[in-house]
């Protein structure tokens, strides 16, 4: 039986520890609001706090480091949440299995793999590579040993109305009214469903061949337009999409900060922005859901709330 710490119980975390109590293991997670998850034992953590975040590792074979700030808070957050858990892993030995996404590589010209470059110029891509930078020279010196997990946007049943594929989207269409997006609709973008960054990131902690690198979560490459299609279709509705001018969020952004880090990031739908995920099906033997069936699954967790 493993032992095993997950910072971080949102919308990846939670479903995370669920999955890894189911298997038999034993979880911790740890919150700054002490949130409970069934079946494993709650800790209240400042996870910038070294000292902390150590004693909260103690006996854990791996830290799942699944917190995520609000963009906002990037700046002034991550880099001692990185510092710490580092730390923690160096003195603890349990090693890191770090959720990323793919903020780092910028706005590509092709299909993004593990060994794409990273080009980004914006903030919060830069704050991401940065982190892992520091993440993965930790592991190449041998202090302690890590791997980042790295997901397009997410979707999957429950997701809240502010994500890109989300709440507001689904019961737009499902209500045949028109979803408001960000960028242009027609555009290809790989999306992650929650099971399947869970299921990576188990199958990585799990992986005893090569550490120190990336991993990309299996994802479905899909436009806006497509997924509305497939959504009359299934439901027969008359739902729309339609994408925010860019010059409104960046006006807007003057004066709501989270509109503009929105802003910021927009360029991943602007372009196609599809993630390749070869070398995780081949390594560790993962696939992503079938699209239609990850696709309806979360519909009807927005079809029966309304």
């Amino acid at each position: 039986m493993k032992k095993h710490l997950v910072v971080g119980t949102g919308l990846i975390g939670r479903p995370l520890a669920e999955r890894l109590t189911a298997r038999g293991d034993t979880v911790t997670v740890a919150t700054r609001s002490g949130s409970t998850v069934v079946g494993t034992t709650a800790l209240v953590l400042d996870a910038s706090d070294p000292a902390a975040f150590a004693h909260a590792a103690t006996d854990a074979s791996t830290i799942f480091l699944c917190t995520n700030p609000p963009y906002t808070d990037w700046a002034a957050q991550w880099p001692p949440i990185y510092a710490a858990a580092i730390a923690a892993a160096s003195a603890t030995g349990a090693q890191i299995v770090v959720m990323g996404n793919l903020y780092p590589y910028g706005s590509p010209t092709g299909a993004m793999t593990e060994h794409s470059p990273e080009t980004t110029t914006e903030s919060k891509g830069l704050i991401r590579q940065a982190g892992w930078a520091t993440m993965r020279a930790a592991h190449n010196t041998g202090q302690i040993r890590a791997v980042e997990v790295r997901a397009s946007d997410y979707f999957g049943p429950g997701v809240p109305g502010p994500a890109h594929l989300g709440e507001s989207f689904f019961t737009a269409v499902l209500r045949s009214k028109t979803a408001h997006v960000v960028g242009k609709p027609q555009l290809a973008h790989s999306w992650s469903y929650l099971p399947d960054i869970v299921t990576t990131l188990i199958a990585a902690a799990d992986h005893m061949g090569d550490w120190g690198r990336i991993w990309h979560v299996p994802s479905s490459a899909v436009s806006r337009t497509e997924i509305v299609g497939q959504l009359n279709a299934h439901y027969s509705t008359r739902g729309k999409v339609s994408g925010y001018p860019q010059l409104l969020l960046r006006v807007l952004g003057v004066v709501n900060p989270m509109t503009h880090e929105v802003w910021a990031s927009s360029y991943q739908f602007v372009v196609p922005f599809v993630s390749d995920s070869t070398e995780t099906k081949r390594e560790l033997g993962i696939t992503a859901t079938p699209w239609n069936e990850a696709l309806v699954a979360t519909a009807e967790s927005y079809r029966n709330e309304k």
